[in-house]
């Protein structure tokens, strides 16, 4: 069985967007096709065949969201080690080509946020960051090309 690793505050946040998919997003994809349905004849009607496919693919959506919290396993933050990258680290790099200095918080793909600084496990850079430590020089290969970022902190 998969494990959805999620923090405290990934998990509120997957339980907040379950409830609104259910309780507001739910109910207004049944009065679309209500709507839709009230106007004719079904077997020519587009806007009757996009509602149902919409409220498919919400139905989906919650169905995946359900499975993930089933299969949640919370992640206790202060028992994270920051001698080493892992999850939920914060580490400062510096690419070593062009000096720039840039922070992530490496987290589960349900929390990434790229312009929060908030990078998924599942990218390339994540990967190849975990279990580097201070000082480790790390050659990355990224849909730009290869990259060589310097680890200068640790931090949660």
């Amino acid at each position: 069985m998969a494990y959805t690793y999620l923090t405290e505050t990934g998990l509120e946040k997957l339980r907040a967007e379950l409830d609104r998919l259910k309780h507001v997003e739910r109910p207004a994809a049944s009065r679309a096709i209500a709507e839709a349905r009230d106007k004719g004849d079904l077997s020519e009607n587009a806007e009757y065949d996009a509602a149902k496919e919409a409220q498919g693919l919400l139905e989906m959506k919650i169905s995946n969201m359900e499975h993930m919290l089933a299969n949640a396993k919370i992640i206790d933050d202060s028992k994270i080690d920051t001698s080493k990258i892992q999850l939920l680290n914060k580490v400062k790099l510096k690419n070593v080509r062009t000096k720039a200095i840039m922070e992530y918080t490496l987290v589960t793909e349900s929390e990434a946020n790229f312009k929060a600084g908030k990078l998924s496990m599942a990218t390339p850079i994540a990967k190849a960051l975990l279990g580097k430590k201070v000082g480790d020089v790390v050659e990355i290969n990224v849909p730009a090309g290869s990259m060589k970022l310097e680890v200068l902190e640790i931090s949660l």
